[in-house]
C-alpha cells in the first residue's frame, strides 16, 4: 500500500473530536501570531473566540487589539507590562494571578469555542502559579470542546505533557540582532 493510501486510511479512521490544548512556546518569534491565526480562522467559521493577555499593559493598543475590537472579539489585557519593565514584580504577579482568575471564570462559563491565554507560560515559569495545580484545574474544568491555546516561552514539561499539540518556535535570524532594525508596526505590534 502506498504512503498516501495509508494516510487516507488513517484520516477516515480518525473521527474523534475534542477541544485541543495547544501550546506555542520557544525562543523564536511567532507564538502569539500563530495563536491569532487560529483566532482569526475560528472567528471566520462563526466560532466564539476570546483572548486573555497576561503581561501586556491594559493600556496597550497593539494592532491585534485594534483588530479584535473591530471584529467584536473578546479581548482582555490583565498585565502591567513585561517583567523587565515592571516597577513592582509583586504587583505584576498579583495582576497575573487576577488574570488567571478571569481565565478560570471564562473557561468555566463554557461560552468560548477558542480561548487564547497569551503569555501564560511566564506565570508558571516565574512560579506565580503552580504548574501542576493549573494542569489539574484544567483537566477538571476545561469544557471538552474548548480549544485552549497557551503561548509564551519556557513552557514547563507538565504543561507540554498535558497539551495535545506543542509547537516550539526557534529563532534562526532576527532583524534587531542582525541588523539593528527596530520593531515594525503591523509585524511586531
Amino acid at each position: 500500500m502506498s504512503h498516501s493510501n495509508e494516510i487516507s486510511k488513517q484520516r477516515r479512521r480518525a473521527s474523534k473530536k475534542k477541544g485541543l490544548v495547544i501550546v506555542n512556546t520557544g525562543n523564536g518569534k511567532g507564538k502569539t501570531t500563530a495563536a491569532l491565526g487560529i483566532v482569526f480562522r475560528a472567528w471566520g467559521r462563526g466560532m466564539k473566540v476570546g483572548v486573555i493577555q497576561f503581561l501586556k499593559r491594559s493600556t496597550a493598543r497593539y494592532g491585534e487589539i485594534k483588530a479584535a475590537k473591530k471584529l467584536n472579539i473578546d479581548w482582555f489585557v490583565t498585565g502591567d507590562g513585561w517583567t523587565w519593565t515592571s516597577r513592582d514584580l509583586d504587583e505584576s504577579a498579583d495582576l497575573a494571578r487576577h488574570g488567571w482568575m478571569l481565565a478560570q471564570e471564562r473557561i468555566v462559563q463554557g461560552s468560548y469555542d477558542v480561548l487564547v491565554l497569551d503569555e501564560f507560560t511566564y506565570l508558571l515559569h516565574f512560579g506565580w502559579l503552580e504548574t501542576e495545580e493549573v494542569v489539574r484545574w484544567l483537566k477538571e474544568h476545561k469544557p471538552p470542546m474548548l480549544h485552549l491555546i497557551i503561548t509564551g516561552r519556557y513552557a514547563p514539561q507538565a504543561l507540554i505533557d498535558y497539551a495535545d499539540l506543542v509547537t516550539e518556535m526557534q529563532e534562526v535570524k532576527h532583524p534587531y540582532r542582525e541588523q539593528g532594525i527596530t520593531a515594525q508596526p503591523g509585524i511586531e505590534f
